[in-house]
């Protein structure tokens, strides 16, 4: 298959497995279901219950839970008096080397102001300046202060507990412990509800059953635990956007991982979610030093420490090959103790617990999976090509990161993103009961063996992290289709569809990886280290007959290659 110009070999198409799903023991509908309860999925919902519209939440862990309460460094917005709106599009597409939507961009950077304000109508208790406004700091690729943080270092937190409160009030269903299957699809195609099952305390899954409604929201986050060790929650690992591919959206962008520059090292054996020390510690001053003290950064870049994520991040993993060091260290000692008590609570306490005192000493930090800036093809209002289907926040590819995430865009995105999802859907759902779905699953079987998921973790980190090349993302290709299957005689439970799941989203990685001979953004290529100008294309992809995976480029800004324009 070609997937874009001049590929020099081909690559074979990939075969992602499939979910032997329970018969559902009833069927219940509304209006809309959202999937996932992180920043983007909470503020879909509260928006979509306080316009009247029934609203059921599916989570499957506990309400508030994912990646958003993580958070350190807060919510990217147009607030100072020495900033404006251009120079956060022109900081947000710089950092997105090339593969940003513009038009995107440029309504998240318009919308960003008042939903920060939202926020705070909300109750949102954000940290505040003198003269009683929103505290302002910088992090990388910014060039004027205009993160806004709250608790110091404990942003998403808040935001979190601001949205789970207001959600209290707002008379929406939740189904906690709960995870969604697979779409319901109607005759024609689309999406009209989910198949969803509880998870009992060890993992299995009970009482499953339809949820039909007339649109599907996707908010399930990111895939950063397809690696061995990532930031991101243990839930992270990719259930949506394995999801919106089998129910015949595109996905694309899957190869751009954002690998946070500063994670806390604890040996070369880590997995599992990592300390993250948020980018705001650089941008309140602290530098990386190598292990004799001398700094890394002035010579890599003009903005030194706060250089954008990628060349952060490259710099390090170049570093750390050419000298054999395992670590490199970041030196906040300069600060203060006092200062980073108030600012960075929370960091603090996290380096304290893995035996390291920011406070007194540089703290040894390397590279981790950080960011997914790939997912489902959708626009800002969170269309996909599948009637039905919207996605949002982290799970969803919207051209507002391109290649590389801008510090802190994140959230921000999420939250625009949901509001205008909410709008939409408040605009044009029909009356009446959801549509009937078509008899039985698209998929039979093939789950993955979760006894599968150590070697997908460290094959991927090996070959897919910080630099990559061809050999080592061919070898990871060989590994995740010798993947086992899940025994016929085994039930599908949380940890199979959630290896399933990881090993979807590794194999789209490697093959675009693999597909894109070029270094851009988060992307490096080891072995073609150049931007190449002909390859400013987004790799997308869907499913065919057999789970094959079928690859095309999509140009940037070329009449007839809208984001949403559906799968031939």
């Amino acid at each position: 298959m070609t997937v874009g110009p001049r590929r020099s070999a081909p690559v074979a198409p990939a075969v992602v497995p499939a979910l032997p799903l329970p018969a559902a023991g009833w069927s219940r509908s509304t209006d809309v279901v959202v999937v996932g309860s992180g920043a983007a999925g909470l503020m879909t919902a509260l928006a979509l219950a306080g316009a009247g519209r029934r609203v059921a939440v599916v989570t499957k862990g506990a309400l508030g839970d994912g990646s958003t309460r993580w958070a350190q460094g807060g919510l990217a917005a147009v607030l100072g008096a020495d900033d404006d709106a251009a120079l956060h599009l022109q900081d947000t597409l710089a950092a997105g080397a090339g593969l940003c939507d513009p038009d995107a961009v440029a309504a998240l950077v318009a919308e960003a102001p008042d939903t920060v304000r939202l926020l705070q109508d909300l109750g949102a208790r954000l940290d505040l300046d003198p003269r009683g406004r929103p505290a302002l700091t910088r992090e990388g690729g910014h060039s004027r202060n205009r993160i806004v943080h709250a608790g110091g270092d404990a942003s998403g937190a808040e935001v979190t507990r601001t949205l789970v409160q207001a959600l209290g009030d707002a008379g929406v269903e939740v189904h906690e412990h709960t995870l969604a299957l697979d779409a319901l699809r109607s005759d024609d195609g689309a999406v009209v509800g989910l198949r969803v099952a509880r998870v009992a305390a060890d993992g299995a899954l009970t009482d499953a059953g339809d949820l039909r409604a007339h649109a599907v929201v996707l908010a399930t986050g990111g895939y950063g635990q397809a690696y061995a060790a990532a930031t991101s929650p243990a839930g992270a690992t990719g259930d949506g956007l394995a999801l919106a591919l089998r129910a015949g959206a595109e996905v694309a962008d899957v190869e751009l991982v954002q690998f946070h520059p500063t994670v806390l090292w604890q040996g070369p054996g880590a997995a599992g979610q990592q300390v993250l020390i948020s980018e705001a510690v650089r941008g309140e001053g602290a530098v990386l030093v190598d292990g004799a003290g001398r700094r890394l950064m002035p010579r890599a870049h003009p903005l030194a420490d706060l250089a954008p994520r990628d060349v952060v991040s490259a710099t390090i993993a170049a570093h750390l090959a050419a000298t054999g060091e395992e670590c490199v260290f970041l030196d906040a000692t300069g600060l203060g103790a006092d200062f980073l008590e108030h600012r960075f609570p929370g960091i603090v306490r996290s380096c304290r617990n893995a035996g390291f005192d920011m406070t007194t000493a540089p703290v040894p930090v390397t590279p981790g999976a950080h960011y997914t800036c790939g997912g489902v093809l959708a626009d800002l209002d969170g269309r996909t090509g599948v009637p039905g289907l919207h996605a949002v926040g982290e799970v969803a590819c919207t051209g507002v990161h391109g290649a590389n995430r801008l510090a802190s865009n994140s959230i921000t995105e999420g939250l625009v993103a949901a509001r205008r999802c909410a709008a939409l859907l408040d605009a044009g759902l029909p009356p009446g009961a959801p549509p009937e779905p078509a008899a039985g699953g698209p998929f039979a079987a093939g789950a993955v063996d979760p006894s599968a998921r150590p070697a997908i973790g460290a094959a991927t980190s090996r070959h897919a992290g910080v630099l990559r090349t061809a050999a080592g993302l061919t070898e990871l290709i060989g590994t995740l289709a010798g993947a086992p299957r899940l025994p016929a005689d085994r039930s599908l439970d949380l940890a199979a569809v959630e290896a399933t799941a990881v090993h979807t989203v590794a194999t789209l990685l490697a093959t675009a990886a693999l597909a894109r001979p070029e270094s851009r953004g988060c992307h490096r290529r080891a072995d073609a280290p150049a931007t190449r100008p002909e390859w400013q294309v987004r790799l997308a992809h869907r499913l065919g007959g057999a789970g094959r995976v079928h690859t095309r480029a999509v140009p940037l800004g070329v009449p007839g290659t809208d984001r949403t324009q559906g799968v031939a």
